[in-house]
């Protein structure tokens, strides 16, 4: 049975040395030697001391290709033309699904035919020395994104080739990911990656850990993702980790969104360690972009200004060219400053909205009905009460494809465009929560003319690609 319990040291590398046989750079990692080359990074290289510190939002695209020249490039062009305050390296799929045989076939391929035949960067097909390269060529800190159920193996190569930021935990990069996985275990393999990370923290170098708040990205209750991302931070938090950046991923209503980042800084100092310094980020929009990039600018303006109001730590930012996929770095630069003026037209100006008090309310009170029932479920063991509350439906997670999960929620959109829950399946909320949920959606009911019903589902999920925020009947359907 999973505990919330920390790694003793001896276990921390016994599970190391098994896996150094995954893939052959693994043998290049040496804890005590990665420690002295961290200390040799410049403050401003230092991820978490530059984010903990920040007058401002600041921004982090998302970016990754296969090969380290491009890679640098990449990123030279998103710090020098973008205005990036953060950086990242996506990882590839390979990578993400512990195929690094493949991602290796991949890499020799983009090598041999100068085409991007991955969709991320493998760092662990690059190795120690690969990485330290890519940190030391570029300016600013950077951050591992990926999507990977278990990094044990990509977190040991990527920390020791000096990178001091990793995204992802065990439920997040589990749930709305993957199918089979089971949960149990992926806690088990995140304590070892937060266990190492608070391993260097406890040596003065001080590794910053990111839960993914978006989940599915696709209309998630704000209370589901913040609960979920508090108990990430708890897991971590327990490992050692000291600076935890918890994630929430816009739903486009501008008042539950600012309420959701309020919400959610003042959730994580209450939940979290009073020693763990506390950050939040902001994604934009993580659904389907219109595929016109003038009105794709549009979505991203909006994210922009709901920074500028909310405040969060970071914003992950998006690009005109969503709708096609991967973007060129011109078109992932230009979503940087699109947000970046956004932001800087707006965060001096005094922005007073009607209503985000009463939402806020609503999310902080769901989310310490999810949190409860998680400590209740585990007898106060955070890890064991994830497990119980996912196999029970007491915590839960829209459109997720994982049998770990019961993947009974549906949301939908209400007159407002606040993001509510239809279906609860078993979730753990009170009664009197329900109900404003139903009352919500029902009045959008009675305007649009119809019954609530999973057709709403589906209209709102697509309806932001189609130019709209809700999902409103073509006229004369019902």
């Amino acid at each position: 049975m999973v505990r919330d319990e920390r790694l003793a040291e001896s276990e921390l590398g016994r599970i190391a040395e098994s896996l150094r046989d995954d893939w052959s750079t693994a043998d290049a990692v040496d804890f005590e030697e990665s420690v002295d080359y961290h200390g040799t990074l410049p403050d401003g290289k230092r991820f978490a001391r530059v984010l903990e510190s920040a007058d401002r939002p600041l921004l982090q695209p998302r970016a990754g290709v296969p090969r380290l020249d491009p890679q640098v490039d990449l990123l030279a062009h998103l710090w020098e033309e973008g205005g990036a305050d953060l950086l990242p390296t996506t990882i590839d799929s390979y990578t993400r699904d512990n195929e690094y045989g493949k991602a290796q076939e991949g890499l020799d391929a983009a090598r041999e035919s100068g085409d991007d035949t991955l969709n991320g960067f493998p760092a662990v097909n690059h190795g120690v020395d690969g990485c330290r390269e890519l940190i030391e060529r570029v300016d600013g800190p950077i951050e591992v994104r990926h999507g990977t159920p278990d990094a044990r193996l990509l977190a040991m190569v990527t920390f020791a080739g000096g990178f001091q930021s990793f995204e992802g935990g065990p439920i997040s990069y589990n749930i709305p990911y993957t199918k089979r996985r089971d949960l149990a275990e992926t806690i088990e393999h995140w304590q070892f990656v937060d266990r190492l990370a608070g391993l260097y923290t406890e040596f003065g170098v001080r590794i910053n850990r990111e839960p993914f708040g978006p989940l599915t990205g696709t209309l998630v209750p704000p209370s589901i993702a913040i609960a979920v991302g508090l108990v990430e931070g708890l897991l971590a938090a327990t490992q050692g980790v000291k600076s935890v950046t918890l994630g929430y991923g816009q739903v486009g209503n501008l008042v539950q969104d600012v309420a959701a980042l309020r919400s959610l800084r003042t959730l994580g100092e209450e939940y979290l360690p009073d020693d763990v310094t506390v950050t939040t980020v902001f994604h934009e929009w993580m659904g389907g972009f219109p595929p016109d990039e003038a009105r794709a600018n549009g979505v991203i303006g909006l994210g922009g200004a709901t920074a500028a109001v909310a405040r969060p730590d970071k914003v992950i930012t998006k690009s005109p060219q969503e709708f096609q996929g991967v973007p060129t770095m011109e078109a992932n630069a230009a979503g940087l400053r699109t947000t970046r003026q956004l932001i800087d037209m707006l965060i001096e100006q005094d922005v007073t909205l009607d209503g985000i008090d009463d939402e806020r309310e609503i999310i902080e009170r769901s989310v310490r009905s999810l949190m409860d029932s998680v400590f209740a479920l585990g007898d106060g063991d955070v890890a064991h009460g994830t497990v119980r509350a996912f196999e029970t439906g007491a915590l839960d997670v829209p459109f997720a494809p994982s049998e770990s999960a019961k993947g009974a929620v549906l949301p939908a959109r209400d007159d407002k465009g606040r993001v509510r829950i239809l279906e609860f399946g078993d979730l753990a909320l009170d009664d009197d929560v329900e109900e404003m949920h139903r009352a919500r959606l029902d009045e959008r009911a009675e305007t649009e003319g119809r019954k609530c019903s999973f057709r709403m589902v589906a209209d709102d999920v697509d309806a932001i690609s189609d130019g709209k925020l809700i999902g409103r009947p073509t006229e004369g359907w019902t």
